[in-house]
């Protein structure tokens, strides 16, 4: 059996320079599906994937708009070793407020799957 990497998000996986977010904005692909929208740019193979998670007052309290990052963040954690290399910036949409891991990991899958983000499995 083969060994399962650990499913950390140190820092360094974290895109957090404003540069890096109008990077992907401008030079990347975009998509919308479901609670969130999509920004990424495809890196070099070899290069690992980051994230990076933009939550707007619109969608509600800090409490709200935390929670929401924690979703979207937890949800790109699962899956970044089924992601081919991107710098992914995550945008929640209003459609967020209430919704369950399960169902935040349903559009993320739907949307990376039609974005050709994912790896092909075997």
């Amino acid at each position: 059996m083969a060994a399962t990497p650990a499913l950390r998000l140190p820092k360094h996986r974290h895109i957090k320079q404003n540069r890096d977010f109008a990077r992907v904005r401008a030079r990347g692909k975009r998509m919308a599906k479901g609670c969130l929208t999509a920004n990424w740019l495809e890196l070099p193979a070899g290069s690992l994937s980051r994230v990076g998670v933009v939550t707007s007052r619109k969608i509600g309290t800090a409490v709200i708009r935390s929670r929401a990052r924690r979703l979207l963040r937890e949800v790109f954690r699962l899956h970044q070793c089924d992601l081919n290399p991107v710098d992914l910036v995550l945008v929640a949409r209003q459609s967020i407020v209430g919704k369950s891991l399960s169902e935040v990991e349903r559009d993320f899958l739907t949307a990376m799957n039609q974005a050709g983000v994912l790896k092909a499995t075997p």
